[in-house]
């Protein structure tokens, strides 16, 4: 996913997101855990809190997509594929309870050929 194609005036913007994702700004919140207002009032998109965790999953993206080839792929990895190591967990689960690092991590680790 190219972070310039989904920024607007220096900040992540989720409807570019969204539309990147073919969803909607509401699920986009709902993947990374805010409530709606975050996604759509205009102080809150541009709050610490919604930019770091719409950062973090578009990171975490942006590290599996070329292994499933698009973003779309790897957005259904991130919400629907349960990580080793994590109780069955999701990147989406983790990341809604502020775990993005430990997801990173594990990626990092797969991408090593370390069994996480």
């Amino acid at each position: 996913m190219n972070i310039e194609a989904l920024a607007e005036n220096g900040h992540f913007a989720p409807a570019r997101i969204a539309k990147s994702l073919r969803t909607s700004r509401d699920e986009i919140a709902r993947t990374v855990g805010l409530g709606r207002d975050a996604v759509s009032r205009r102080d809150r998109i541009t709050s610490p809190k919604t930019q770091k965790r719409l950062r973090e999953m578009v990171e975490i993206l942006n590290r599996v997509e070329p292994r499933f080839g698009s973003a779309l792929l790897a957005y259904a990895w991130y919400r629907s594929e349960p990580l080793a190591g994590f109780d069955g967990m999701t990147a989406m689960q983790l990341v809604r309870e502020g775990r993005a690092a430990e997801v990173m991590e594990y990626i990092d680790a797969v991408d090593a050929g370390l069994h996480a």
